[in-house]
């Protein structure tokens, strides 16, 4: 018997239906297969744009970098160009500091040197008289007691001028010595100490050299007579016994000298020969000569010198040339040789290449602190010092002021 194959009611709807399913499946499939590769596709192209875009942006920026760098290189070159334009310009503006201080130097040079001359020519016509009343007056005006110290051999006194307050056998007595062609007036108007009488505590003796045939007052600062003039006065034995003079006024301490030019020279010679009761010594523009043999076995003293590297008149590194004439002391020491000479008398050895230990700015002609010091205290006598100031481009008669003289003061004050 043949089986009944006939499909049962409504199996044939159920198979297209099934189809239909399967058809829409399968259509769904290939519609997510062709959005996904569409998607892919796009996602592939969109990476490949950043990367272009990337690849771009580092082809810039290495173009960036290359070209910084080149404007790096020409920066460096403009900074160089600049370093070199400042330093020439320095050394422009340096060079014409220098041209102008060395013409503003002859300048005050000049007028100093002409000054000096004049004032010399001026305090040689002034009379006897003129100089002791002038002298008077700037004591009085500085305060404190005036006495007037005479001398057998001389026609003029000499102005003693003793502080307000007085302790006997303490106050000290400063001796200052003019320069060759000034006096007493003249030199205390340079150098005014007296005016610091009362403030430190100090006598001050202002005496007046012998007159030359020319009417120069000088001082003779050897043991041989002068030519050219200038007599054969003993002022160590004159200056001795003023000093002598002097403390029958009043009982005073230690003595100090101080000196110009040829002031210092008699300064000096008076430290050779050994004045009662000399404790030390200044010394500006002057100097000893080569010849004083009053220095050998002389006493020790401290000694201060004061001397300008651009002295045309008195040199700092000392002269080797003979004076006309039948004077034997005409060479006269540098500055370092006076040092020495004293370091000798106090048995120590001023060094061949001292080092400077201060700088003082005292010239106001010369700018900055020109003035360096060096000191000399090893191995020296007790309660020596042995002092050297040199003036780098200071001049025979330096632009001094209150510093210099405050200055002085406390050097020679100090020892005692």
């Amino acid at each position: 018997m043949k089986p009944n194959l006939a499909p049962m009611p409504g199996t044939a709807a159920f198979l297209r239906s099934l189809g239909k399913v399967a058809a829409c499946v399968l259509l769904t499939v290939l519609l997510v297969a062709c959005a996904t590769v569409v998607a892919e596709t796009a996602e592939d192209t969109r990476v490949l744009e950043l990367e272009a875009k990337v690849l771009s942006l580092e082809a810039s920026l290495q173009a960036l970098a290359d070209e910084n760098k080149a404007l790096g290189g020409d920066l460096a070159l403009l900074r160089d160009e600049v370093a070199s334009l400042r330093e020439r310009v320095e050394d422009q503006e340096a060079r014409l500091r220098e041209l102008e201080h060395g013409a503003s130097k002859a300048e005050w040079d000049d007028a100093a040197e002409q000054q000096w001359s004049d004032d010399k020519e001026k305090q040689a016509l002034q009379t006897e008289s003129a100089v002791l009343e002038r002298t008077v007056k700037l004591a009085e005006a500085a305060g404190g007691e005036v006495h007037l110290i005479d001398h057998p051999a001389r026609a003029e006194s000499t102005v003693l001028l003793v502080p307000q307050e007085f302790v006997d056998g303490e106050t000290p007595l400063i001796v200052s010595l003019h320069g060759f062609g000034g006096n007493a007036a003249g030199h205390a108007a340079y150098v005014p100490l007296h005016e610091r009488v009362n403030t430190h505590g100090f006598a001050l003796l202002l005496p007046n050299g012998i007159r030359d045939s020319q009417g120069n007052r000088f001082w003779n600062p050897t043991d041989q007579c002068c030519d050219g003039g200038k007599s054969g006065e003993d002022d160590v034995a004159y200056l001795t016994a003023l000093v002598a003079s002097a403390r029958d006024v009043k009982d005073f301490g230690p003595v100090y000298l101080f000196g110009y030019s040829n002031g210092g020279f008699m300064a000096h010679h008076l430290a050779c020969k050994g004045l009662p009761g000399l404790r030390a010594v200044v010394s500006l523009a002057g100097t000893s000569y080569v010849a004083d043999a009053s220095c050998q076995g002389a006493p020790p003293v401290s000694v201060l010198h004061v001397h300008g590297t651009a002295d045309s008149v008195i040199l700092y590194a000392g002269d080797a040339s003979e004076a006309e004439g039948d004077d034997k002391g005409a060479f006269y020491l540098g500055a370092q040789d006076v040092v020495a000479r004293y370091g000798q008398i106090a048995g120590c050895e001023w060094p061949a290449d001292p080092e400077s230990y201060a700088t003082l700015d005292l010239d106001q002609a010369v700018p900055g602190a020109e003035t360096h010091a060096y000191r000399l205290q090893a191995g020296c006598a007790e309660g020596i010092t042995i002092e050297l100031w040199r003036g780098n481009d200071s001049s025979h008669a330096p632009a001094y002021g209150d510093d210099f003289v405050d200055a002085l003061l406390a050097w020679l004050l100090s020892q005692g």
